[in-house]
């Protein structure tokens, strides 16, 4: 009886398993793609290195523009 109650009188329910197994695959495709976009962003943190200077260094401000009016 203690069985039935936890669920398992017909063995693992295949629709959890699938779900499971589709979990599983969504979690190394995330972890694929962070480390794609990390790589990603170590090479464009090094061009910006070697150019000498940041992006907010280049922003001319006597010519920016009001957000909102």
């Amino acid at each position: 009886m203690a069985k039935a109650l936890l669920g398992y009188v017909g063995g693992p329910d295949p629709r959890v398993l699938a779900e499971m197994r589709r979990l599983q695959q969504r979690v190394q495709d995330l972890e694929s793609e962070l480390v794609r976009i990390q790589a990603e962003n170590d090479a464009l943190s090094a061009a910006a290195a070697r150019h000498g200077e940041s992006l907010l260094d280049s922003i001319d401000v006597s010519k920016a523009e009001p957000a909102l009016t």
